[in-house]
């Protein structure tokens, strides 16, 4: 489904502005919306012809639209915002402002108030019932039509040129537009064709901001071992996955063979290697231990079954089939296509009897599908990768207001900074909170301009 902006409030060649917001995405929709809410006279502009290009992709398509899971922790004050935050790791601090002031329940207030009726599924993902990424951009675009945002699609900037620690204009494809205060909330480098194509980097650069190195997150792993390759298309289910460092270093704290980060849940092999939930949500780290030497990740089958009890299940197994061949004995076990693998690097015969097994061949094959491991080369690269980890430095600007340290006029917004999460609606969130809040500050700023 096409999005249209017909009907929107598109840019006229002399009005004025007290806000341009450059980038028509998630942070930017709800940036301009926000600060036209407030009473500033706002300019979206957008690259590409449509608006929210890359949220339709969100959640394959359904939008999994922020995280639930913590919205309503008691207990102690900010509970639930706590708990979020620790989500996103060491950076996770800087959005509490934000989170505080337009955090999870306020963005299902918001949805749901605009007529999007919402669900909460498995582990907080909340979607709109209807699974279609459509339906909420529907509503951001009715938010920006009601607010009288005009709009500036198929408009490229090139530039943001800068004097006095002032942006004085915006350089792009219809001109040059100067206005009181600019938001910027171009994305990242993830999925290039939708527009975000790391262009707000270069021009933040431009301006002194440093920018953490852009790397690929939730992105699929590349695996060494071939066989992954036969494994093709084959989805596992509450398995667990641990990240160990098989070289020292700072991010390894110089031990060997460390484990680094684990997770359990739903995991994929494809014709390169790893893709699903948890290797998503590991891969970030799994990118920097790379950079470091080799990454190994252990796959544990059966975490449910310590190895006495998978011991015991086994013998069960074997007894049932105690005149089958191997091959055929780990039926009950394993989906269809593992076995041959597991097989293979068990060191057991396929022919061989299941009741001529010994104790020492079923310790060793307990051990193979407890810590089954592969050899991580690289991840995927930015055009299959989700989200972006990187970008500019979070030091560098106000989290109480989204405002950059070094130039009084400029906002910034969504995957621009260095800030991202885990799958699950984190990084929605962390558009939504920023956005909101670069938004109410950016129109309050116009309002003190003009007194």
């Amino acid at each position: 489904m096409k999005q249209k902006t017909s009907g929107m409030n598109n840019r006229s060649s002399n009005e004025k502005f007290d806000v341009v917001v450059i980038g028509g995405g998630p942070a930017g929709m709800m940036a301009a919306g926000r600060a036209a809410e407030l009473g500033a006279k706002v300019l979206l502009i957008e690259k590409n012809e449509e608006f929210g290009k890359k949220l339709l992709l969100t959640g394959k398509g359904r939008c999994n639209l922020t995280q639930a899971e913590f919205s309503a922790e008691g207990g102690s004050a900010f509970g639930g915002e706590k708990k979020f935050i620790e989500a996103l790791g060491k950076n996770g601090k800087f959005l509490f402002p934000g989170l505080l002031n337009f955090g999870v329940e306020e963005t299902m207030d918001f949805f749901e108030k605009r007529g999007l009726k919402l669900k909460i599924e498995r582990g907080g993902r909340v979607f709109p019932t209807s699974d279609k990424a459509q339906d909420v951009l529907r509503v951001l675009l009715n938010y920006l039509k009601e607010n009288k945002v005009a709009v500036s699609p198929s408009t490229e900037v090139f530039e943001l040129k800068a004097e006095d620690a002032r942006i004085k204009e915006v350089v792009c494809s219809k001109g040059k537009i100067s206005t009181d205060n600019y938001i910027v909330c171009t994305g990242g480098k993830s999925y290039a064709w939708t527009g975000s194509n790391g262009a707000g980097y270069r021009w933040m650069e431009k301006l002194g901001h440093h920018i953490v190195e852009p790397r690929p997150a939730l992105a699929p792993i590349r695996i060494k071992e071939k066989w992954v390759k036969d494994l093709q298309g084959l989805s596992l289910k509450n398995v667990k996955i641990t990240i160990f460092s098989a070289k020292g270093g700072s991010a390894s704290g110089g031990q060997n063979n460390k484990k680094q980060d684990e997770r359990f849940g739903e995991m994929l092999f494809t014709h390169f290697g790893l893709s699903g939930p948890i290797i998503l949500d590991v891969s970030k780290k799994v990118g920097e231990l790379l950079s470091l030497g080799e990454v190994i990740i252990s796959l544990d089958l059966k975490p449910a079954l310590e190895f006495a009890k998978l011991d015991e299940r086994l013998q069960r197994d074997f007894k049932k089939y105690q005149n089958k061949a191997f091959k055929n004995a780990l039926n009950d076990l394993l989906p269809k296509r593992l076995i041959e693998i597991i097989v293979k690097f068990s060191g057991i015969s396929q022919d061989k009897p299941v009741n001529q097994i010994n104790k020492n061949e079923r310790s060793k094959l307990v051990n193979l599908l407890k810590n089954f491991k592969m050899t991580a080369i690289d991840l995927m690269d930015f055009d299959q990768a989700i989200i972006t980890t990187g970008g500019v430095d979070l030091k560098e600007i106000d989290p109480r207001a989204m405002k950059s340290k070094l130039i009084d006029n400029l906002f910034l917004a969504g995957e621009i900074i260095n800030l991202d999460g885990p799958t699950g609606g984190y990084n929605l969130q962390i558009c939504w909170s920023t956005g909101c809040l670069a938004g109410e500050k950016a129109a309050e700023l116009s309002r003190l301009n003009k007194a």
